[in-house]
């Protein structure tokens, strides 16, 4: 029988079926003319294609559940195919709470499960339900509630409706063993933060004291910073004995006499007990530092010793630097379609925001602050070295185009990312195109003066 063009709403589901069982092969049915409520349940079907017909299943088994996270309540709702709540009820954040919800949520058939990414208070409900159904993390702003229609029970149903049609993206979550690695790689992020914070404690209460050797040194990490604070504190105040621990190239960059005069200081028993505990505090700082990353090279080592290795030849990234980009992508490149995806993912794109034909800004979108931090870090020491493609690419920006110098290390630690991208999905080491083609140019050049040689000959 053809196919008849009648309007089917969501009570006539079983028909739907009769008829597609029934249709003529020669015949291809369509949901372009089904009603707004069949068209909203049509995300519940499945679709079977043949070599000339469509054949559209409903998928009767599929029972999903939005959960609400809050730091003290989950507020739980699991709703069926036919978007009919079959269960609500909230819960503690505690584990045998944490329990409970699971074995409520297993009793009534629950496939799949999505949740906000609260804080951190979503990692234990992920820890507890990831092995029994399929989870999606969502973006709080991609699943923002109409006006006027806020609540806790209202928020639930609402991702638990989204989540049954389709309309939400599920964030990426990486597997336990980058997730541990990450925890890592952040620690040692917060402990550089903890470290220039404390250092400019120590350095203010050496101001303090009327000690200013920091305004004559590059930094207070130097050799001869460290050496007369520890002298400083180790109770050796004279300027003349302090003078002496000072490197040479200082005292004649700025003289003898005003070095010595900002080494002069008055240094009370209180003033060195300070130095004396926030000393203690950098050094202890500095050892947890060193721990953190000697753990995060073993992690990479033992479980992703190749990509460690392959990314070590991209300018400017070395073992700090592999260990971290590991740490915050992962080395499955899968998670990302494309090498846009992963860049959009950092945060490194410029965002798309446009009206009446203008572009209101073009600033870098939110992303992984993290790695974000560290490809700059990447691009500034690859923008330093030599006869490389970052190297030139900055000079020609800069110097030449005379471009501003930040926008600059932005785009060259975007190239980067798409350079890792490549590598991790392809396998493959980087390869400097500026090099290989200076290769070919001055071999070329050989050729052509050994040419000429012979035809002068």
């Amino acid at each position: 029988m053809p196919f008849q063009r009648t309007t089917l709403f969501a009570a006539n589901l079983d028909k739907i079926l009769e008829i597609l069982h029934r249709a003529d092969k020669n015949t291809r049915p369509t949901l372009c003319f089904l009603s707004p409520p069949l068209r909203v349940l049509s995300h519940n079907f499945t679709i079977l294609e043949g070599k000339k017909f469509k054949k559209i299943i409903m998928n009767r088994t599929r029972t999903v559940a939005g959960l609400d996270v809050h730091k003290d309540s989950i507020y739980l709702c699991i709703m069926g195919y036919d978007q009919a709540i079959i269960w609500e009820n909230t819960y503690g954040v505690l584990t045998p709470d944490l329990r409970e919800m699971h074995h409520d949520m297993r009793a009534h058939g629950v496939t799949e499960a999505a949740m906000e990414s609260t804080a951190v208070y979503w990692v234990p409900v992920w820890t507890e339900l990831c092995e029994s159904m399929e989870l999606r993390l969502v973006n709080p702003y991609f699943i923002k509630q109409l006006p006027g229609r806020k609540s806790d029970v209202k928020d639930a149903r609402w991702i638990a409706e989204c989540l049954l049609k389709n309309l939400i993206k599920g964030s990426f979550v990486p597997e336990p063993i980058v997730q541990d690695m990450r925890k890592l790689n952040r620690r040692i992020m917060d402990l550089c933060e903890d470290t220039t914070y404390n250092s400019n404690k120590l350095d203010a209460a050496l101001q303090r004291c009327g000690f200013r050797l920091s305004n004559y040194v590059a930094t207070t990490k130097s050799k001869s910073y460290r050496s007369v604070l520890k002298a400083i504190i180790d109770g050796q105040t004279d300027p003349d004995e302090l003078l002496s621990l000072v490197h040479g190239r200082i005292l004649n960059k700025h003289g003898r006499e005003r070095v010595k005069a900002a080494l002069t200081g008055s240094f009370s028993e209180t003033d060195l007990i300070v130095l004396r505990q926030l000393k203690e505090t950098l050094d202890l700082i500095e050892k947890q530092t060193a721990y953190c990353q000697q753990e995060l090279v073993r992690l990479c080592k033992e479980h992703y010793p190749k990509p460690y290795e392959r990314l070590q030849t991209i300018p400017g990234v070395k073992e700090r630097a592999a260990t971290a980009i590991i740490a915050e992508t992962g080395v499955d490149m899968k998670m990302f379609a494309t090498a846009a995806s992963l860049v959009g993912w950092c945060g490194l794109k410029p965002r798309n925001d446009v009206s009446n034909g203008r572009f209101k800004s073009r600033k870098v979108t939110h992303g992984n602050r993290y790695l974000r931090q560290i490809l700059i870090e990447i691009a500034w020491a690859a923008s330093r070295t030599r006869n490389c493609f970052f190297s030139h690419f900055s000079y020609l920006q800069t110097t030449v185009k005379k471009k501003n110098k930040m926008k600059i290390q932005v785009a060259i630690a975007r190239k980067i990312l798409v350079a890792v991208w490549h590598m991790l999905s392809k396998e493959e080491d980087f390869i400097d195109i500026y090099l290989k083609r200076q290769e070919e140019l001055k071999r070329t050049e050989g050729q052509i003066k050994l040419l000429e040689s012979y035809m002068a000959d």
